[in-house]
């Protein structure tokens, strides 16, 4: 069986564990906050007291860390991963990350002889929990075939995009519909309540249309619940925005970043705290 270091255990990472565990993956995990590996080890995870202990006997390395700077300490800092991995490893990350940081670590770990795929996930803590992921990949084809019966545990799709860094891509790409339809639905709600429309009635329409989304589903059911506990925390939203804005730049794709400067960065200061308020009289 597959042997599986991962590094970081967040929200998205202890969902992804202990799925693994399910499914009998051997998983030895490492967090800098040791009580967070403390539910996994229950389960049946080894815990080790540093990255190079970690990695040491893996087949394959995981990670799912915050940004960019996360994996940039990760991999060349402090944690300096790239030191302890070794030849006929491979590495994961799936972390919603710019697409040179990608490249730059594919170019790392190819110096080492390790191989490597970039698999940043769709869906949040429920779905991570669930195993219901969307996962787009970048990467070698051969290598994705190789690593999708693991994926697979994870997600309910996996999708491979192209080579180095496509993945990260579709990700930006994907977000941006993701900030627009948080906007979309906040101000919606918000014009629906003053419009004296029941809430409730308003979310069944929307469930049912040709415009419908999964989106509007699970936070609407919240909004009607009162229920705003984290599922995704609104400054990896904003960090997500500043990614998407500067992809957009770096290929000239001037419209679109005036596009996300305004119907992602906006959700994070408007649409997000309209979803909060419009059961509220629409104060």
């Amino acid at each position: 069986m597959t042997k599986i270091a991962y590094l970081g255990i967040g929200t998205m990472g202890r969902g992804m564990v202990g799925n693994l565990l399910k499914a009998g993956y051997p998983v030895t995990v490492w967090n800098r906050t040791s009580e967070r590996c403390e539910p996994l080890v229950e389960q049946g995870a080894t815990e080790a007291s540093s990255v190079a202990e970690a990695v040491i006997e893996a087949n394959v390395i995981m990670y799912c860390l915050s940004d960019d700077t996360a994996v940039e300490d990760l991999v060349f800092g402090t944690g300096d991963l790239i030191s302890s991995v070794k030849s006929g490893q491979i590495a994961i990350d799936m972390t919603t990350i710019h697409p040179d940081t990608t490249r730059k670590e594919a170019a790392a770990y190819a110096e080492k002889g390790v191989r490597f795929l970039d698999a940043p996930v769709f869906g949040s803590k429920n779905e991570a929990a669930q195993g219901g992921l969307w996962i787009p990949v970048g990467g070698e084809e051969a290598l994705y075939n190789e690593m999708k019966p693991l994926l697979d545990v994870l997600s309910e799709t996996t999708h491979y995009m192209g080579g180095t860094a496509k993945g990260t891509s579709m990700k930006l790409v994907g977000n941006l519909v993701v900030a627009s339809q948080l906007e979309a639905l906040g101000e919606a709600m918000t014009l629906a309540t003053k419009a004296g429309l029941d809430p409730v009635d308003v979310l069944g329409v929307l469930h049912v249309t040709d415009f419908k989304s999964p989106i509007f589903d699970g936070v609407g059911a919240g909004l009607i619940e009162r229920d705003f506990s984290t599922h995704f925390a609104l400054k990896l939203m904003l960090k997500d925005a500043n990614l998407i804005a500067q992809f957009a730049q770096d290929l000239n794709v001037l419209r679109t970043l005036e596009k996300s400067k305004t119907a992602v960065r906006t959700p994070i200061y408007r649409g997000v705290l309209l979803v909060r308020t419009c059961v509220n009289g629409g104060k």
